[in-house]
């Protein structure tokens, strides 16, 4: 099923805030990347010409699993299906350039998501997302590490949308994002959940 849309939540770690000099917010940061950034595990990361700093940020990510609106803390994780490994490839010269995110985040292949399943124990607490480039582990956070944990964002993200079966929510990467180049293999894995593999390929030259 393919996503209406992928909600990501920006600077939901405290340490990635400040390795990249932001404060943190006080409310969850919303953007949004197209459906047609979706990649699946084995298919190439393809860096666009227009940038010459795409990164990797491993993420959880949320998979929902009916309509939602208006949630109440205590009812927000029944409308999750379940959870699963995302990276949020991102442009970051031209995030820093564009200042807000929808150029440095949407381009075709920027969004590789995994399989997706329960939380291990059944506790969202219990998440732990990491990030290898070459085999090499980059990132490692868990979901207790959230600014805002799981229920506030499905609570607050369905004030503002309505969320439908098959959207996705990206919860934010921890600290230790960096460069991706043409011949990488970037792996983001969700533990006791899945993992999503991808080979980085630089893009063809114009005809």
């Amino acid at each position: 099923m393919t996503p209406s849309k992928i909600v990501c939540v920006g600077r939901n770690y405290a340490a990635h805030a400040r390795e990249l000099g932001n404060e943190l917010p006080q409310q969850p940061l919303l953007f949004l990347k197209p459906p047609s950034a979706l990649l699946r595990s084995g298919e190439p990361i393809v860096l666009p010409p227009d940038s010459h700093q795409v990164e990797y940020e491993g993420e959880i990510a949320i998979v929902i699993g009916r309509r939602a609106r208006h949630l109440s803390e205590a009812e927000a994780l029944a409308c999750v299906a379940g959870y699963a490994p995302l990276n949020d490839v991102t442009a970051r010269d031209l995030q820093q350039l564009d200042v807000q995110f929808t150029r440095a985040k949407g381009f075709d292949t920027f969004c590789p998501v995994g399989p997706f399943g329960e939380a291990p124990l059944g506790d969202w607490r219990e998440l732990e997302v990491r990030c290898r480039v070459n085999g090499v582990e980059r990132q490692r956070g868990n979901a207790r590490q959230l600014v805002f944990g799981i229920p506030q964002l499905l609570v607050f993200i369905s004030r503002v949308m309505t969320l439908e079966a098959g959207d996705v929510i990206a919860t934010g990467t921890p600290e230790g994002v960096g460069p991706l180049q043409d011949g990488d293999e970037v792996e983001v894995e969700l533990m006791g959940v899945g993992r999503v593999i991808n080979p980085v390929r630089a893009s063809a030259p114009a005809a």
